[in-house]
């Protein structure tokens, strides 16, 4: 017994549950979400700036990815392949990548190598390679990239699915740029952009794995040398329950069929694990959701079929898709918007609500593997603002969820049948 317990101790030490931590530098307070493992000798650091993506784009859509990208090809001094060798010479992984709210810069190495990890962190801070050679470089690969997405018919369908949705919000515009914006992308927006929201003010730090107090010292270095800057109040954009329909004739033979419509709940609702729950229901859960199950199974209409809730911060929705024949292209929609009709005035069976339990309690454990799992989930829990754990609070919801409470609210939200669709054709 004595040596059950003393493993049960020591596995504590190792494995902690997520911590609040912060920092004080230039009078402001860095919030650090830290989730501290020991089993191995890694590190893992993002630093987030929050109200930093894609949403701040204004009229250059693409800005925010782009400005990712560049921090992306090292240092001024250095350049591209200099640095590189450098962080592989120690297998240091530093990348930057921007999303619609949040930009953030992610760094992966042996606890060894993490001193030398921040150093060059600052590095490219300090010094990034901002120079119209390799803008016009990234601009070239974007806008080739951007090309070859004209025949992706998935990505057509669904970029003028938000533009009927989110019509003249930022969230109307892609996340990877048109090519007009890009090539009015100049080398001033790119260091504005960094300049302006690279700073202090909107600054996240998330670290996980082997590390201690000194290693938030450490980043502090880092931090300090950021400008203070400004915060700003993240948007929220409502989706639109206009009901309408694009329709884009390409050479294809299938037809791409994208809807979504609008869902009044905010991510910080109490009610918000029904929603998933429900979309789990209706399109989310794969084979056994209504529509893989009617316009799959039964009516052998389209290979696959499905809805997914956002719960995001700066919005709220439902979507959905699937490709269909050209000839079924009707059919396969009306089904849609039937399915959709019928789940909110009836609900779901008991049946249904037991499957989709089960499956949420039981897969827990697998969304909880990683160090980059627990760390991710531990800063999705802050950044909306709720306690470390809250997601076994939400198990706890939908474990005791009851079929009449579930269909109550089903039956409330009416206005996911205000389905806005977007279709690629011949």
């Amino acid at each position: 017994m004595k040596t059950i317990i003393l493993a049960f101790l020591l596995f504590g030490e190792l494995l902690m549950a997520a911590t609040l931590k912060h920092s004080t530098i230039n009078n402001t307070q860095i919030p650090f979400i830290i989730e501290k493992d020991t089993r191995l000798p890694l590190v893992t650091m993002q630093l987030i700036f929050q109200v930093s993506g894609s949403i701040e784009d204004g009229k250059k859509a693409g800005l925010a990815r782009l400005s990712a990208k560049l921090l992306g090809q090292g240092t001024k001094t250095l350049g591209s392949t200099a640095f590189a060798e450098k962080l592989e010479a120690k297998a240091i992984h530093i990348s930057a990548h921007a999303g619609i709210e949040t930009f953030v810069i992610e760094v992966s190495c042996m606890k060894e190598y993490f001193d030398e990890a921040l150093q060059r962190v600052l590095e490219l801070l300090k010094d990034p390679n901002l120079t119209e050679e390799t803008l016009q470089k990234l601009k070239i690969k974007t806008l080739g990239e951007l090309e070859q997405k004209e025949d992706d018919f998935d990505y057509v369908a669904s970029i003028n699915l938000k533009k009927l949705l989110f019509a003249n919000t930022p969230l109307a515009n892609p996340s990877r740029g048109t090519k007009e914006s890009i090539e009015a992308i100049t080398l001033d927006d790119i260091k504005n952009f960094l300049a302006t929201h690279l700073v202090l003010k909107r600054s996240i730090v998330a670290l996980g794995g082997d590390v201690d107090e000194n290693d938030q010292k450490k980043i502090n270095t880092v931090l300090a040398t950021l400008p203070l800057g400004k915060t700003k109040e993240l948007p929220f954009y409502n989706a639109s329950d206009a009901q309408e329909e694009k329709t884009i004739k390409k050479e294809t033979q299938q037809a791409y069929i994208y809807f979504g419509s609008p869902y009044h709940i905010h991510f910080d609702n109490k009610e918000a694990y029904k929603a998933k729950v429900a979309t789990f229901i209706l399109g989310s859960g794969g084979f056994g959701s209504r529509l893989m199950e009617e316009i799959r199974v039964k009516q052998g209409l389209a290979y696959s079929a499905y809805a997914r809730l956002h719960l995001n911060k700066s919005n709220t929705y439902l979507s959905g898709y699937l490709q269909t024949k050209l000839k079924s292209q009707k059919q396969a929609l009306d089904s849609v918007k039937k399915i959709f009709a019928e789940f909110v005035k009836n609900g779901v069976t008991q049946e249904e609500l037991d499957q989709t339990k089960q499956f949420l309690l039981g897969s827990e454990p697998l969304r909880n593997e990683t160090m980059s799992q627990r760390l991710n989930r531990a800063f999705m829990e802050y950044y909306r603002g709720f306690s470390f754990g809250y997601y076994k609070q939400e198990l706890k919801d939908i474990k005791n969820l009851s079929l009449q409470e579930l269909n109550d609210f089903i039956q409330k939200h009416t206005e996911i049948t205000k389905l806005s669709v977007s279709i690629v054709t011949k």
